[in-house]
């Protein structure tokens, strides 16, 4: 489940970030990596990429089936939340806004007790 999680989390974020980080000469991404060696086009290469994050989402549901020690409900309250708002309207990792920072704020002034 967590390798799962880390390929959604990767691949959602090469995705949105992709035109953004190529600006910077960053590291080559998951993008450029697919496309040069499978020699396709950007538009390809992401149909790929979000064809692996639903194969990671599928695993993350089979693995939801067998009982763990931690609790299901939590570990998609964390994934789920973590995906949101790090991907749904662009990336919050590498751009952080007024959202991510209230996050922080809130999760250090109010910790949830154990």
């Amino acid at each position: 489940m967590i390798r799962a999680s880390e390929v959604i989390c990767r691949f959602m974020d090469d995705i949105v970030s992709h035109e953004f980080e190529q600006s910077r000469m960053h590291i080559p991404m998951g993008i450029e990596s697919y496309m040069k060696q499978h020699g396709v086009t950007r538009e390809e290469a992401c149909d790929e990429l979000n064809k692996q994050i639903v194969k990671a989402w599928k695993d993350i549901n089979k693995e939801s089936l067998i009982a763990t020690q931690v609790p299901m409900l939590v570990a998609r309250i964390v994934l789920n939340s973590t995906l949101n708002v790090l991907c749904r309207d662009g990336d919050e990792y590498t751009h952080v806004g007024k959202l991510m920072k209230d996050l922080i704020v809130w999760m250090l002034r109010d910790p949830m007790s154990m």
